[in-house]
């Protein structure tokens, strides 16, 4: 197959290819504002008529949580090669994000600091109570995303985990993730009504402080619509991938690239950006072969067929522009002195450097989260990591000397502003006469 072409510059025409965070259409954002608000307000029985209506599930609400036993019991049985993947994958997501608390002096300590006239200010850190990690279910499962989530999550020191996940999410693999990550309660609820059960608790699904993990249109709408009532990690559009390669670059890995993003779903995108018109025409006869035999071919085919684009530049430079422009969530450089060019990307959610490193070590052994912000939100947005599962807490001490001296500024803004009151509390301190 042939990818779509366009030449940079000018890079007027990449504009209407930006995606930004799809906004759902009318009926699926009234649909979901339906079912949150039958949970909010009717619990477990709104859950339980969903997950029937929605998810074909018969389970009644005694039977959505899986208890531990169930989850180092598909452990001990998995192959045994899952097993050691897993563990591998573990040790490595482990190890990168307790870096982030190396990297920290006393993170979870307060810092206090005294200024010269009397004025101790300082600041907290500390990780969240509970926290729910949605894990899709629908065509696959994912037990990568347990861990990509839960593992950062318990770095950061948060409390208590609980993962939500429809029915048919419910493997071997993912049971052992939970196991492997020391996920706390694991409930067999996914869509839209496990999403607002985790933001409101119900009598059988606790409430927490803090939802993330993919889904969905439906579980991406559902967050949209109830952040603020609880806190949500991002809203993640599909999945992407800019391959930047230059003449250098072997076809089959292109294409091999190319296809393990587009084969996720027919809205995920993927784009080779690169200077040698001889490349992408080796990379479109590559496809072709790769595609006739590769085991979701046909899901991939559609993909690139609708948002696949062979980006032609005239060198290395503007290529790395047009990735800067785009803010893709994964960026591979398969170019010449690939480490040389890193410093130069600005917006992405992951950078894969080098010919030794498709995206898919990222997506399971490399350690970073593989929870990257996508539409073009990697300009403003990082990557899932120990940070999203803390808060900071301000901390004011002041001397009644140093009240005295900012009385006069503290009761004029206040004055300026209308509040009296405010002004008052000030006063107050200041009489020595009550």
């Amino acid at each position: 197959m042939q990818l779509k072409r366009l030449s940079v510059p000018p890079f007027e025409p990449l504009a209407q290819l930006m995606r930004g965070i799809a906004v759902a259409d009318q009926a699926t954002r009234d649909r979901v504002s339906r079912i949150i608000a039958a949970v909010r307000a009717e619990g477990d029985y709104a859950l339980e008529k969903f997950q029937r209506e929605l998810d074909h599930s018969p389970l009644d609400p005694v039977e959505w949580s899986l208890p531990p036993s169930r989850w180092h019991q598909a452990l001990e049985r998995l192959d045994p090669a899952v097993r050691e993947a897993l563990e591998c994958a573990v040790q490595r997501i482990r190890d990168y994000h307790q870096r982030h608390l190396v990297l920290t002096p006393d993170p979870y300590h307060s810092w206090r600091q005294r200024t010269t006239d009397g004025v101790y200010v300082g600041e907290r850190t500390l990780p969240l109570d509970r926290v729910g990690v949605y894990v899709p279910g629908g065509q696959a499962a994912y037990p990568s995303t347990v861990l990509m989530n839960v593992i950062p999550a318990r770095a950061a020191g948060v409390q208590e985990v609980i993962v939500v996940t429809p029915p048919t999410g419910i493997t071997d693999a993912v049971l052992a993730a939970c196991a492997l990550a020391k996920v706390d309660r694991l409930f067999q609820v996914g869509g839209a009504h496990a999403v607002a059960a985790l933001a409101f608790g119900t009598a059988t699904i606790p409430k927490v402080d803090k939802i993330v993990g993919p889904g969905n249109r439906w579980v991406a709408e559902a967050k949209r619509q109830l952040t603020g009532v609880v806190g949500i990690d991002m809203i993640a559009g599909p999945t992407e991938v800019v391959v930047i390669a230059d003449e250098s670059a072997d076809p089959r890995y292109v294409a091999a690239d190319l296809i393990a993003q587009a084969e996720h779903d027919e809205d995920a995108t993927a784009w080779l950006v690169t200077p040698s018109e001889s490349l992408a025409a080796l990379v479109d006869e590559e496809l072709d072969a790769r595609l006739a035999v590769a085991p979701r071919g046909e899901v991939a085919r559609r993909s690139l067929e609708r948002n696949g684009r062979t980006v032609i530049v005239p060198d290395v430079k503007t290529a790395i522009e047009v990735a800067n422009r785009r803010a893709p969530e994964h960026l591979e450089l398969l170019i010449r002195e690939a480490r040389s060019w890193v410093d130069q990307v600005r917006h992405a959610g992951a950078v894969f450097v080098g010919y030794a490193t498709p995206e898919a070590v990222g997506d399971y052994v490399a350690g970073p989260s593989h929870v990257l912000p996508t539409s073009g939100t990697a300009r403003f947005a990082s990557p899932l990591g120990v940070y999203d599962f803390v808060k900071r807490m301000s901390i004011i001490e002041y001397s009644a000397e140093k009240l005295e001296l900012d009385a006069r500024a503290i009761i004029s803004l206040a004055q300026a502003e209308g509040l009296l009151g405010h002004a008052d509390a000030v006063r107050v301190r200041l009489d020595p006469h009550p």
